[in-house]
Parts: C-alpha cells; structure tokens; sequence
C-alpha cells in the first residue's frame, strides 16, 4: 500500500462528488496556491496524500506534506494555506473528524497496563495542534476506508471498523498522548476545551481569567501555562482572534455595516476595532468589506 493509491482514490471521490458515504470523512483537492486565510481547525485528522500545507495558530507554524498528517485537540483559529499545489499536481488531502466518544470507547478496550490504556493520562494537556509522519498501517487505513464507496454492501459494517483502526493507529502513534486526552473526560486537554468552548459562545464579553481558571478547575498560574500549551496563545489573544474572524464573518453578510460588525463582537471603540483588524487580516474594515462584497457579486 503506498501514497500513490490514496492519491487516486482522493481525485476519484472529490470528483465523484466527495465522501457523503463515509460519515466524518473528508477529502480535499486544491489546485493552486492561494493567499494564507483565517478559519477554524474543527477536531480533526488530516492526512496529506501530495502537496503541502502551512498552518499557523497563534506564534506556532506547523507545515506537514505528503506522507504527513496534523492532529487537531480542539476547535481552533487558525491561519493556512496549501503551500505546493497546481493544476498538473494538485495538493490532495484525507480528513476524519475526531470524535471523542469512539475514542472513549476504544479506550475502555485498551490494556490497562499499555501506553494506550485509559489510565494514561497526561499531567498537562498536548499542544492542541501538532504533526506528524503518517506510518504505513496507518495510510493503509485510509486507503482501505477510501475504498469503501466501490463496496456499498461493505460500507455500513467495516467503515466503523477502519474508522477505529485508525483511532488505534493514532493512539498509539507519535500524537498518541493528545488524541487519548480527547477521549478522557478529566483530562487537561478537556478541562481546557470547555474554557474555549466558554469563549466562542461568549466572544462578545468581557472575560475574567479567575473566571476561566475557575470553570477548568485549576488555580490561575496553571490555567495561564495550560492554555498557552494548547494553544499557543493567552485567554485574551484567544478572545481577540475569535471576535475578529466573527466580525469578518458578519462583514461577509453586510459590507456596508463596519461599525455594526465591531460592535456586535465586542468592541466599544471604533478605532481599537479598525487597528485591531488591519492587523489580523492586512487591511482595514471598510476596504476588506468593499473587497468581500465584490467577490461576493463577481
């Protein structure tokens, strides 16, 4: 099995029409390099077949290409591009989602006494993003999940089976120690995601760290260091990035409404939200919104 299959079943299935068969799974095609651009990682594995990608989330740029695949713990902002990709050679990509349940579930079938087992847990969550060199029973996982859409009879039984292959391949792979937290309800990396999750549903308000440290369950100095591990930046650089992509989201919907945009995020000052968002995305927001709107109606 090598990465020359899987590169043929991505061009099929993205032609096909993607992988609405295989439930989690993704696949991607992209055939030129475009300018970096601002999104969330969702929780997720993604296997680079040809191409490569730069991913930055906070200070920490993770590149990976083909043979390679990044583990994303949580939902993050993040900043990327496909760094090598073209018409004759396009980048090609496999995702699954992460679903902390079928992790959970494997590892209750884990040896106790194995790096894999449920009683391995970390004493400090895992960078919430991170990469890696994807191994040979791993690619021949997704190969064989690939496969599956050719053999409709086949797909509802063994999808579940290669999807927990590869969960295994994962666990006890390089990312092992972040994707087992993802399964452990009591793990740092948990105790962390619900202060992030807090954060996106309350972007617009004022946050208190003490607050935050108290809804993790830790003192104020270990949730600094925690979430500055997972993801690479403070609670208040977190807030920021995640109310100025909201904000270029609602510009999307209505360009002529800046101040409305600004306001609706969080931001009383006109002027820190103008300056704020010229340096996140280069420009200010009435050019960046006059920009949108006429992509939107070209």
């Amino acid at each position: 099995m090598s990465l020359d299959e899987l590169r043929t079943l991505i061009t099929r299935r993205v032609r096909d029409g993607g992988t609405d068969a295989l439930d989690g799974v993704m696949v991607s095609l992209v055939d030129r390099v475009a300018a970096p651009s601002d999104s969330t990682s969702g929780t997720v594995f993604a296997l680079i077949a040809q191409g490569a990608k730069s991913l930055a989330l906070g200070d920490r740029v993770h590149e990976y290409r083909a043979g390679q695949y990044l583990v994303a713990s949580l939902d993050l902002p993040v900043n990327g591009h496909f760094t090598e990709a073209s018409p004759q050679r396009p980048a090609l990509g496999f995702g699954l989602e992460l679903r902390p349940s079928a992790i959970a579930a494997l590892l209750l079938e884990a040896p106790e006494s194995g790096d894999a087992g449920p009683r391995a847990r970390g004493t400090a969550p895992a960078p919430g993003i991170a990469v890696s060199d994807a191994s040979a029973e791993l690619i021949d996982a997704v190969v064989r999940m690939l496969r599956l859409p050719d053999h409709p009879r086949d797909l509802p039984v063994l999808a579940p089976m290669i999807e927990r292959e590869i969960l295994w391949r994962l666990i006890t792979g390089e990312q092992g120690a972040t994707v087992r937290q993802l399964g452990l309800a009591d793990s740092g990396l948990a105790h962390i995601g619900r202060t992030v999750r807090w954060i996106r549903e309350h972007h617009a308000e004022t946050i208190r760290v003490g607050d935050l440290a108290r809804l993790s369950g830790m003192s104020v100095s270990a949730f600094h260091r925690n979430f500055l591990a997972v993801t690479a930046m403070s609670p208040i650089q977190f807030q920021k990035q995640i109310r100025l992509q909201e904000a270029r989201l609602r510009l999307v919907a209505r360009p002529d409404d800046v101040a409305g945009a600004g306001h609706a995020v969080g931001y009383d000052s006109a002027s820190q939200f103008s300056r704020e968002y010229r340096r996140q995305f280069g420009t200010s927001p009435g050019r960046d919104a006059a920009r949108l709107r006429a992509e939107s109606t070209a």
